[in-house]
Protein backbone atom coordinates (compact mmCIF):
# COMPACT_ATOMS: atom_id res chain seq x y z
CA UNK A 1 0.00 0.00 0.00
CA UNK A 2 2.62 2.65 0.90
CA UNK A 3 3.97 4.24 -2.25
CA UNK A 4 0.66 3.93 -4.07
CA UNK A 5 -0.77 7.14 -5.57
CA UNK A 6 -3.83 8.71 -3.92
CA UNK A 7 -5.79 11.30 -5.91
CA UNK A 8 -7.11 14.17 -3.75
CA UNK A 9 -9.96 16.09 -5.36
CA UNK A 10 -11.09 19.26 -3.59
CA UNK A 11 -11.21 22.95 -4.47
CA UNK A 12 -10.24 23.89 -0.90
CA UNK A 13 -6.45 24.00 -0.78
CA UNK A 14 -6.36 23.63 3.02
CA UNK A 15 -8.30 20.36 2.82
CA UNK A 16 -5.92 19.01 0.19
CA UNK A 17 -2.87 20.01 2.23
CA UNK A 18 -4.32 18.49 5.40
CA UNK A 19 -4.97 15.15 3.72
CA UNK A 20 -1.70 15.24 1.79
CA UNK A 21 0.39 15.75 4.92
CA UNK A 22 -0.94 12.70 6.76
CA UNK A 23 -1.12 10.42 3.72
CA UNK A 24 2.46 11.18 2.71
CA UNK A 25 3.57 10.71 6.31
CA UNK A 26 2.28 7.14 5.96
CA UNK A 27 4.26 6.64 2.75
CA UNK A 28 1.59 7.26 0.13
CA UNK A 29 2.19 9.42 -2.93
CA UNK A 30 -0.44 12.09 -3.54
CA UNK A 31 -1.68 13.89 -6.61
CA UNK A 32 -4.34 16.57 -6.61
CA UNK A 33 -7.08 18.14 -8.69
CA UNK A 34 -9.21 21.17 -7.85
CA UNK A 35 -12.22 20.56 -10.09
CA UNK A 36 -14.27 17.76 -11.61
CA UNK A 37 -12.76 17.68 -15.07
CA UNK A 38 -9.28 17.82 -13.59
CA UNK A 39 -10.14 14.82 -11.44
CA UNK A 40 -11.25 12.79 -14.44
CA UNK A 41 -8.13 13.78 -16.40
CA UNK A 42 -5.77 12.91 -13.54
CA UNK A 43 -7.55 9.60 -12.89
CA UNK A 44 -7.08 8.61 -16.53
CA UNK A 45 -3.44 9.77 -16.63
CA UNK A 46 -2.11 8.65 -13.25
CA UNK A 47 -4.25 5.56 -12.49
CA UNK A 48 -4.56 6.25 -8.74
CA UNK A 49 -4.98 3.43 -6.26
CA UNK A 50 -7.79 5.42 -4.60
CA UNK A 51 -9.59 8.76 -4.99
CA UNK A 52 -10.63 11.08 -2.16
CA UNK A 53 -13.46 13.06 -3.76
CA UNK A 54 -15.36 16.11 -2.56
CA UNK A 55 -18.97 16.33 -3.74
CA UNK A 56 -19.06 20.13 -4.10
CA UNK A 57 -16.69 20.98 -6.94
CA UNK A 58 -16.59 23.72 -9.58
CA UNK A 59 -17.63 22.55 -13.04
CA UNK A 60 -18.47 18.87 -12.89
CA UNK A 61 -19.60 18.02 -9.37
CA UNK A 62 -18.52 15.00 -7.37
CA UNK A 63 -21.61 13.03 -8.34
CA UNK A 64 -20.79 13.30 -12.04
CA UNK A 65 -17.10 12.55 -11.44
CA UNK A 66 -18.04 9.43 -9.47
CA UNK A 67 -20.44 8.28 -12.21
CA UNK A 68 -17.83 8.71 -14.94
CA UNK A 69 -15.01 7.11 -12.99
CA UNK A 70 -17.27 4.16 -12.18
CA UNK A 71 -17.79 3.59 -15.94
CA UNK A 72 -14.03 2.93 -16.27
CA UNK A 73 -11.79 0.37 -14.50
CA UNK A 74 -12.47 0.33 -10.78
CA UNK A 75 -10.96 3.03 -8.60
CA UNK A 76 -12.04 3.00 -4.93
CA UNK A 77 -13.58 6.31 -3.84
CA UNK A 78 -13.81 7.97 -0.43
CA UNK A 79 -16.35 10.77 -0.69
CA UNK A 80 -16.23 14.00 1.29
CA UNK A 81 -19.41 15.86 2.15
CA UNK A 82 -20.07 19.03 4.12
CA UNK A 83 -23.56 17.87 5.11
CA UNK A 84 -23.90 15.84 8.28
CA UNK A 85 -26.95 13.89 7.16
CA UNK A 86 -27.63 10.73 5.19
CA UNK A 87 -28.65 12.27 1.85
CA UNK A 88 -25.21 12.77 0.28
CA UNK A 89 -23.92 9.56 1.82
CA UNK A 90 -26.75 7.40 0.46
CA UNK A 91 -26.54 8.95 -3.00
CA UNK A 92 -22.77 8.54 -3.01
CA UNK A 93 -22.99 4.87 -2.04
CA UNK A 94 -25.63 4.32 -4.71
CA UNK A 95 -23.21 5.77 -7.27
CA UNK A 96 -20.53 3.37 -6.11
CA UNK A 97 -18.47 5.26 -3.52
CA UNK A 98 -16.77 2.92 -1.06
CA UNK A 99 -16.85 5.12 2.05
CA UNK A 100 -17.74 8.61 3.19
CA UNK A 101 -16.44 11.28 5.56
CA UNK A 102 -18.14 14.43 6.79
CA UNK A 103 -16.16 17.69 6.80
CA UNK A 104 -14.37 18.71 8.92
CA UNK A 105 -12.68 15.35 9.37
CA UNK A 106 -9.80 13.95 11.34
CA UNK A 107 -6.97 13.34 8.81
CA UNK A 108 -5.85 10.27 10.75
CA UNK A 109 -9.30 8.79 10.29
CA UNK A 110 -9.02 9.45 6.54
CA UNK A 111 -5.69 7.62 6.45
CA UNK A 112 -7.21 4.69 8.37
CA UNK A 113 -10.07 4.44 5.91
CA UNK A 114 -7.78 4.66 2.90
CA UNK A 115 -5.67 1.81 4.30
CA UNK A 116 -8.75 -0.29 5.07
CA UNK A 117 -10.18 0.09 1.57
CA UNK A 118 -6.85 -0.71 -0.07
CA UNK A 119 -6.48 -3.83 2.10
CA UNK A 120 -9.92 -5.02 1.05
CA UNK A 121 -9.14 -4.29 -2.61
CA UNK A 122 -5.95 -6.35 -2.32
CA UNK A 123 -7.85 -9.26 -0.79
CA UNK A 124 -10.50 -9.05 -3.49
CA UNK A 125 -7.91 -9.62 -6.23
CA UNK A 126 -6.78 -12.97 -4.81
CA UNK A 127 -8.09 -16.14 -6.47
CA UNK A 128 -11.02 -17.55 -4.55
CA UNK A 129 -13.04 -20.73 -4.28
CA UNK A 130 -15.16 -22.45 -6.90
CA UNK A 131 -18.22 -20.66 -8.35
CA UNK A 132 -21.41 -20.80 -6.34
CA UNK A 133 -24.50 -21.98 -8.25
CA UNK A 134 -28.00 -20.97 -7.13
CA UNK A 135 -30.18 -22.35 -9.88
CA UNK A 136 -29.69 -20.06 -12.87
CA UNK A 137 -27.58 -17.69 -10.77
CA UNK A 138 -23.81 -18.26 -10.78
CA UNK A 139 -21.38 -16.28 -8.62
CA UNK A 140 -17.72 -16.67 -9.57
CA UNK A 141 -15.43 -15.25 -6.83
CA UNK A 142 -12.23 -15.73 -8.84
CA UNK A 143 -13.53 -13.80 -11.85
CA UNK A 144 -15.65 -11.52 -9.66
CA UNK A 145 -18.56 -12.09 -12.00
CA UNK A 146 -22.20 -12.99 -11.48
CA UNK A 147 -24.46 -14.33 -14.20
CA UNK A 148 -28.19 -14.91 -14.32
CA UNK A 149 -29.39 -17.43 -16.91
CA UNK A 150 -26.03 -17.08 -18.62
CA UNK A 151 -26.17 -13.28 -18.85
CA UNK A 152 -23.71 -11.10 -16.95
CA UNK A 153 -25.24 -9.15 -14.06
CA UNK A 154 -24.16 -5.53 -13.78
CA UNK A 155 -22.93 -5.16 -10.20
CA UNK A 156 -20.78 -2.55 -8.52
CA UNK A 157 -17.86 -3.74 -6.41
CA UNK A 158 -19.64 -3.70 -3.06
CA UNK A 159 -22.84 -5.15 -4.55
CA UNK A 160 -20.87 -8.15 -5.77
CA UNK A 161 -19.11 -8.50 -2.42
CA UNK A 162 -22.44 -8.35 -0.59
CA UNK A 163 -24.03 -10.93 -2.90
CA UNK A 164 -21.04 -13.23 -2.41
CA UNK A 165 -21.19 -12.87 1.37
CA UNK A 166 -24.88 -13.74 1.38
CA UNK A 167 -24.33 -16.67 -1.01
CA UNK A 168 -21.52 -18.07 1.11
CA UNK A 169 -23.98 -18.10 4.02
CA UNK A 170 -27.00 -19.19 1.98
CA UNK A 171 -30.07 -19.74 4.12
CA UNK A 172 -28.47 -18.18 7.20
CA UNK A 173 -29.60 -14.87 8.65
CA UNK A 174 -26.84 -12.26 8.71
CA UNK A 175 -27.26 -9.09 10.74
CA UNK A 176 -26.50 -5.75 9.14
CA UNK A 177 -23.54 -5.37 11.47
CA UNK A 178 -22.15 -8.76 10.41
CA UNK A 179 -22.57 -7.84 6.74
CA UNK A 180 -20.71 -4.58 7.34
CA UNK A 181 -17.86 -6.61 8.85
CA UNK A 182 -17.80 -9.13 6.00
CA UNK A 183 -18.08 -6.66 3.12
CA UNK A 184 -16.75 -3.32 4.36
CA UNK A 185 -14.44 -4.55 7.11
CA UNK A 186 -14.20 -4.14 10.88
CA UNK A 187 -12.64 -0.72 10.43
CA UNK A 188 -15.50 0.73 8.36
CA UNK A 189 -17.16 3.65 10.18
CA UNK A 190 -20.38 3.29 8.24
CA UNK A 191 -24.04 2.99 9.06
CA UNK A 192 -26.25 -0.05 8.63
CA UNK A 193 -28.31 2.02 6.18
CA UNK A 194 -25.46 1.28 3.74
CA UNK A 195 -26.54 -2.37 3.69
CA UNK A 196 -30.17 -1.50 2.94
CA UNK A 197 -29.16 0.62 -0.08
CA UNK A 198 -27.05 -2.17 -1.57
CA UNK A 199 -29.65 -4.87 -0.84
CA UNK A 200 -32.26 -2.79 -2.72
CA UNK A 201 -29.99 -2.77 -5.79
CA UNK A 202 -29.31 -6.50 -5.53
CA UNK A 203 -33.02 -7.28 -5.32
CA UNK A 204 -33.62 -5.44 -8.59
CA UNK A 205 -30.79 -7.40 -10.21
CA UNK A 206 -32.06 -10.75 -8.91
CA UNK A 207 -35.73 -10.08 -9.74
CA UNK A 208 -37.19 -13.02 -11.63
CA UNK A 209 -34.28 -15.35 -10.78
CA UNK A 210 -34.37 -18.35 -8.42
CA UNK A 211 -32.38 -16.40 -5.82
CA UNK A 212 -33.86 -13.74 -3.57
CA UNK A 213 -32.89 -11.78 -0.47
CA UNK A 214 -35.33 -12.00 2.41
CA UNK A 215 -35.62 -9.43 5.18
CA UNK A 216 -35.79 -10.88 8.67
CA UNK A 217 -37.45 -8.07 10.59
CA UNK A 218 -35.36 -6.72 13.41
CA UNK A 219 -32.43 -9.01 12.57
CA UNK A 220 -31.03 -8.73 9.05
CA UNK A 221 -31.05 -10.53 5.70
CA UNK A 222 -30.65 -13.99 4.23
CA UNK A 223 -30.26 -15.30 0.69
CA UNK A 224 -32.57 -18.12 -0.40
CA UNK A 225 -32.77 -20.03 -3.67
CA UNK A 226 -35.76 -21.94 -5.00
Amino acid sequence: MPGEPILLVDDEANIVELAKRDLEREGFRTIAAGDGQGAIDRAAKDTPALMVLDWMLPGLDGYEVCRRVRAAPEVPIVMLTARDDDIDKIVGLELGADDCLTKPFNPRRLVARVKAILRRSARATKPAVQPIHLGEVTIDPARREATIAGKAASLRTKEFDLLLALAEHQGLVLTRERLLELVWGYDFWGQTRTIDVHVAHLRKTLAGSPASIETITGVGYKLVAN
